[in-house]
């Protein structure tokens, strides 16, 4: 009665094992390929690039980088604030310069501000307000670069088959360390 409950229980496991064995073999020959790859549309970062030149922030809609939006919008109504604030002043002190060339005295800067000061006032808020406008420029293409270099990036393959790492070895023969650069493609 015993050996054959040896014998039975040795039949169960090499039951249960062939068992497992046989859905590993059906697991393993149903290859697919793990990696899937996206297609590369050339045309996205075109795409992008011409979004972002029509309405600022639209590329980064298009690339679904939807985070970066508020930053393009904020920047360009920090230099929008900018440039219509040194406006507003060049526009004040040119004015108050202009009517005291006419002779009037009625300026709330009469008596306070020379006319040396007034000229100086309207260089300043002139060269401040046009640098405001080219940082607004400045924003608006490196609004249109963001769009187009990030829908670049999307496309860059990032597997596990491409690898790039720094290695430190030590020389055999001086003792002193070497260091390189590592660049792994697997097929």
């Amino acid at each position: 009665m015993h050996s054959l409950r040896i014998i039975f229980f040795a039949f169960s496991l090499l039951g249960i094992t062939f068992a497992n064995a046989q859905v590993q073999i059906e697991e393993f020959g149903q290859t697919q390929d793990t990696v899937k790859y996206k297609p590369i549309d050339p045309l996205a970062p075109s795409k992008a690039a011409f979004y972002s030149a029509i309405l600022p922030g639209l590329g980064q809609a298009y690339n679904k980088k939807y985070w970066k939006i508020p930053i393009v919008y904020g920047g360009l109504a920090v230099g929008y604030y900018f440039y219509n604030d040194n406006n507003n002043f060049y526009n004040e002190f040119r004015d108050i310069y202009k009517r005291r060339l006419e002779g009037y005295t009625d300026d709330k800067y009469y008596g306070i501000y020379s006319d040396n000061v007034l000229i100086n006032a309207q260089r300043t808020y002139q060269r401040n307000r046009d640098i405001s406008l080219m940082v607004m420029i400045g924003i608006y293409v490196l609004n249109i670069i963001d769009a187009n270099v990030d829908a670049h990036l999307i496309q860059f393959n990032v597997n596990e088959n491409l690898s790039l790492r720094p290695e430190i070895n030590i020389n055999d023969i001086t003792s002193k360390q070497n260091l390189g650069l590592v660049l792994n493609y697997k097929f």
